[in-house]
């Protein structure tokens, strides 16, 4: 395979060629260069050097035209430079699936050829209008029972993901990649300025888990060009557009767009844009809000495929009303918050439920998982009332001892390993079960032994599966699967201890 840097020097001698314009570095203030020469340039224009390295046009001043340069070591003043006469795009296709790639849609792995490239997309596509959208209906499982049942999503939402650094923010967006992909959704994972072993670890845990074939990684290190960087989002978000135009769902995780802001930022200022709040350039907005409207819930004909996006943010200290933050909330369809104090307490997920919002999510659920939300919705904020009223010494009567215990076994349930994904009937069926007091007398050892046997029967047992599904299908609500399962649950529970799996 030849080196880029000779694949780039040939596209300039044939540039050169073709076009007949010869341009000259004026000024570098690296990565952004300033060149005069070229007449016809136009806005992200491909441009090569003679030194081997490609750019694209950012904007077309009076006397020059401005350049990013994708190149970590300066170019040199007066050095040639010819324009492709071609806008940037980047290869997609059913063979990007299995690989990580960068931003230009080179392999990351060194002399990896990619093949089953079908077509070459443009990064700054237009989001379809409003007539091609649809209404989000479908629920998306996470595979994370905190937020099927009480932050609900569904396919097409746009759901920002944001907490403090270091309190489970990518855990969760693989856990929902390992659930999704587990269904057959087509997963794109978006590293943005990353450190390389952060990127590996998630590859090595999607191998592990056996769903990189149905996933993409699109990563760019913290050691990359900027303009690497900076277009990671919107490369990723372009291949999953190939996809949802060919009718699949897709689920694309962004992480994260307050570190994309901060390069974007360190982009504009070199680039001598004006500063505003935080010295965040006036378009910044601009620039996530074009990148998340592309993701939705669409109908092409009799088709309809979505783009799921989860953005993540990190916030500052539990900040959550800095710039960036409150610009993709404004953007997104809701959030779901990852509390420092609860994840210093050894919740996990550490998700504060009472701060999260989905504005889309509960349209989707059906009668059963709608009547869990408001039963959840109603015993979590009298717990939280219970516990601040026993802080100043009441004395505990039969009530408050019930309402404590109950919410100790499902702070047992919620709390999930990394690699743990509940399907969404094992969640519904092991709910009702501590809620009727089924499990009541049950130690936490039995609670997690009864959810991972569940979960592997629900996966290779078609007669536990169809037992589950059957008893969840004919309830109407929360009432009636409460009975069914209170009436069966001896059945089941045998079962379940009898298998060997």
């Amino acid at each position: 395979m030849m080196p880029l840097v000779d694949i780039y020097k040939e596209n300039f001698n044939i540039s050169l060629d073709r076009n007949k314009e010869t341009g000259f570095v004026d000024e570098v203030t690296h990565p952004i260069v300033y060149i005069n020469g070229l007449p016809k340039a136009r806005l992200s224009e491909v441009v090569y050097f003679e030194s081997g390295c490609m750019g694209i046009v950012t904007s077309l001043l009076e006397d020059y035209v401005e350049v990013m340069v994708f190149r970590n070591t300066p170019v040199l003043v007066g050095e040639k430079v010819s324009r492709s006469n071609e806008i940037l795009h980047i290869p997609v296709g059913d063979g990007l699936l299995g690989n990580v790639v960068d931003s230009l849609g080179n392999s990351m792995h060194e002399n990896k050829v990619i093949t089953g490239i079908s077509e070459f997309r443009d990064t700054n596509a237009s989001p379809p209008p409003i007539n091609f959208r649809e209404r989000i209906t479908v629920p998306l499982e996470t595979g994370v029972s905190l937020v099927d049942f009480l932050i609900p999503l569904g396919r097409g939402q746009r759901e920002l993901v944001i907490g403090d650094r270091n309190t489970g923010k990518t855990t969760f967006a693989m856990q929902v990649m390992l659930s999704q992909a587990k269904l057959g959704t087509v997963c794109i994972y978006a590293g943005i300025g990353k450190k390389l072993h952060s990127i590996k670890k998630v590859e090595n845990q999607l191998v592990r888990s056996g769903v990189m074939n149905r996933t993409i990684i699109v990563a760019s290190g913290s050691s990359d060009p900027i303009a690497n960087i900076y277009l990671t989002p919107y490369t990723a978000m372009t291949i999953a557009e190939y996809f949802r135009d060919k009718g699949k769902d897709v689920l694309l995780i962004l992480d994260d767009l307050s570190t994309h802001a901060k390069f974007y930022r360190e982009l504009s200022l070199i680039a001598k844009k004006f500063p505003g709040r935080d010295s965040y350039p006036g378009d910044v907005f601009y620039a996530h809000s074009r990148l998340l409207e592309r993701a939705g819930n669409f109908k092409f004909g009799n088709k309809v495929s979505s783009i799921t996006c989860l953005p993540l943010a990190e916030a500052i200290e539990g900040d959550i009303t800095g710039y960036i933050q409150t610009n993709l909330m404004s953007i997104t369809d809701g959030h779901i918050f990852f509390d420092q104090s609860l994840f210093k307490s050894g919740k996990k997920p550490a998700i504060n439920y009472f701060l999260s919002v989905t504005r889309v999510g509960r349209q989707t659920q059906s009668k059963v998982k709608w009547g869990i939300n408001r039963e959840l919705s109603s015993f979590f904020y009298l717990h939280s009332k219970t516990e601040r009223f026993i802080h100043f010494g009441a004395e505990l009567n039969e009530g408050i001892k019930a309402t404590l215990e109950m919410g100790k076994k499902l702070d047992q349930f919620f709390d999930q390993t990394t690699e743990e994904i509940l399907s969404i009937d094992v969640q519904i069926f092991l709910f009702v079960m501590i809620w009727s007091g089924i499990l009541k007398e049950e130690t936490i050892g039995k609670i997690r032994f009864y959810r991972a046997q569940a979960q592997k029967l629900y996966d290779k047992d078609p007669i536990f599966r169809d037992k589950l599904k059957k008893i969840i299908n004919s309830s109407d609500d929360f009432n009636s699967i409460l009975g069914k399962i209170s009436a069966q649950h001896k059945e089941l529970v045998d079962y379940m201890e009898k298998a060997k799996i």
